[in-house]
């Protein structure tokens, strides 16, 4: 592979593939304009349960894995601590070699339950990648480019109803290579984050049942800097994103109960600007050349209030790059699970639309769940994603051992 086809492909592996996520007569070449960011695999949903019911977590029940949906669900989680480890094989119907682990817990502090602390380290690996010479037959190295990152959360209750987190994040981005006859090079990217979330909880009486109903935000990857690969010479944002949610659990029975839920996702991102929306005159380069660097120097955090207003289509635009989950979950005991949704993006934003199923079995130490991906386009590379988690609940633990001790 040479250096030339190995970044392209890189470039489309990282970006999920989306302009063959919808059927090519499905998007408009003048109006498909995704946001464009580094270190995309930040947003790759690391667990079963949330991908199971279409991408959706800011306000459902608190889990081991609120650290990506919403980290201030922690502060209401039923168990004293927990760990959960999940693995997705990405994009298989591709490669075989390109995968996502996530491992993430929780501890509650104090024995007033009203704070907990909270990690995670999520490990994504691009494979093996072997650079040719000699005419394209020769393997002059291998190299086997990969991402992680590792934050620590706190989260605390400011009622019995409220609470909200703070996560900061190391970000290491290393798809570094060097070409020893073309002389290019490429570096690792370094990044720090942080995230800002709330979560709101309630109890309302419908009829004779009580149930539950829930919102929360959080804002993810709120980048203290932008990552480069290239000595500083070009710049890319992080995906810091804006997520919205709101979840209502009731029962249907003894023992029977259903929650659904509701997320919308938009990066706050400023659109990179196009030279096909100015004019074909010296006077659109030029004015096209003043935005671009504008684009280029603008801060991350002038770029979140920028993505609110910058779209080229205007606010037509701007809605259109809103992501929209909604899904369910039925459970049974609390230990038998089933779970479905429906993840919706805009054809002109990516068009990486899917539907989801997921299952789960609890135990009291242990919980497995699995889901699979089911893409509205059949040429979608995300066709067929599968993911698994298994958790642990300290609590379940500790009784466990202390049955075992007497």
């Amino acid at each position: 592979m040479t250096l030339k086809r190995f970044l392209t492909l890189l470039t489309i592996l990282l970006a999920l593939l989306p302009a063959v996520a919808q059927e090519g007569n499905d998007i408009k070449e003048n109006e498909f304009n995704p946001v464009n960011t580094g270190v995309t695999t930040l947003s790759i949903t690391p667990d079963a349960r949330g991908s199971g019911m279409g991408n959706l977590g800011a306000a459902t029940d608190p889990d081991m894995n609120a650290q990506f949906w919403n980290p201030s669900k922690y502060a209401f989680a039923y168990s004293t601590g927990g760990l959960a480890i999940s693995y997705t094989p990405w994009l298989r119907k591709i490669v075989n070699d390109i995968f996502l682990a996530n491992l993430a817990g929780y501890w509650k502090l104090g024995s007033s339950d009203l704070q907990a602390i909270s990690a995670s380290f999520r490990y994504f690996s691009l494979g093996e990648v072997s650079m040719y010479s000699g005419g394209g037959v020769d393997v002059a190295q291998t190299i086997n480019p990969y991402e992680f990152a590792i934050d620590f959360g706190y989260s605390r209750k400011f009622s019995t109803k409220y609470s909200m987190g703070v996560v900061l994040r190391y970000i290491l981005s290393d798809l570094s290579f060097e070409d020893s006859l073309s002389g290019e090079t490429n570096t690792a990217a370094n990044a720090f984050s942080a995230d800002i979330s709330g979560y709101y909880v309630t109890y309302p009486m419908i009829g004779r049942n009580e149930c539950q109903f829930s919102w929360g935000f959080n804002i993810s990857n709120i980048a203290a800097n932008k990552v480069t690969y290239d000595h500083g010479a070009t710049y890319a944002f992080l995906p810091t994103n804006l997520r919205l949610g709101a979840n209502f659990m009731f029962p249907l029975a003894d023992y029977h109960t259903m929650s659904l839920g509701l997320d919308l996702n938009k990066l706050l991102v400023p659109t990179k600007p196009r030279l096909k929306d100015y004019d074909d005159t010296p006077e659109g380069q030029a004015a096209y050349d003043e935005a671009l660097d504008k684009w280029e120097t603008m801060s991350p955090i002038t770029g979140i209030f920028k993505s609110f207003s910058d779209a080229p289509g205007g606010f037509k635009e701007e809605l259109q790059e809103i992501n929209v989950s909604f899904g369910g979950e039925y459970s049974y005991n609390q230990q038998f699970f089933v779970r479905a949704g429906y993840n919706y993006e805009n054809a002109n934003k990516g068009g990486r639309s899917y539907f989801a199923f997921g299952a789960g079995f609890s135990l009291n130490v242990v919980q497995l769940d699995a889901s699979y991906m089911l893409a509205t386009a059949q040429s979608s590379p995300l066709d067929q994603t599968l993911r698994f988690t298994l958790t642990f609940d300290m609590d379940g633990l500790r009784d466990l051992l202390g049955k075992r001790s007497r």
